[in-house]
């Protein structure tokens, strides 16, 4: 039986994942898809752009992908840390936008902190990464 520390970590990664993916990725993919294949205005390649970064659409889909795909595969618990680095870079960019206007920053920070646990981490406990190392 997995110890509970296991249990707790593995609930907090499964969680945290599936969070960041539907409340803060699933959005920017519908945006996305509007934007790539219906044409359509998709606002946050604005913010992007706003932050700085040279090519914000491709900005804008990486961020995207961090959020949405890598969420779902850290709840799952699949390449967890290549999924951890990529939310936590992704989280570090969040950080810098909210604390440099007057936006809240404590979500961002908690996903950092997530985000930074399981990179060094790892998919321990009830994950897919478990189940491969143990073949």
């Amino acid at each position: 039986m997995a110890k509970l520390s296991n249990i707790a970590l593995s609930l907090l990664r499964f969680a945290s994942g599936l969070m960041l993916a539907y409340f803060h990725g699933l959005g920017k993919v519908t945006g996305a898809f509007g934007y790539l294949v219906e044409g359509k205005e998709w606002r946050f390649i604005n913010l992007v752009s706003n932050i700085g970064f040279p090519a914000p659409v491709i900005f804008a889909l990486l961020s995207t992908f961090a959020e949405f795909v890598c969420g779902i595969l850290l709840a799952i618990g699949f390449l967890t840390r290549y999924s951890a680095l990529l939310i936590l870079i992704n989280m570090t960019v969040v950080l810098y936008r909210h604390l440099t206007t007057d936006m809240r920053f404590e979500l961002g920070g908690l996903y950092f902190l997530i985000a930074l646990l399981f990179l060094f981490k790892g998919g321990e406990g009830i994950s897919i990464d478990e189940l491969i190392k143990k073949r």
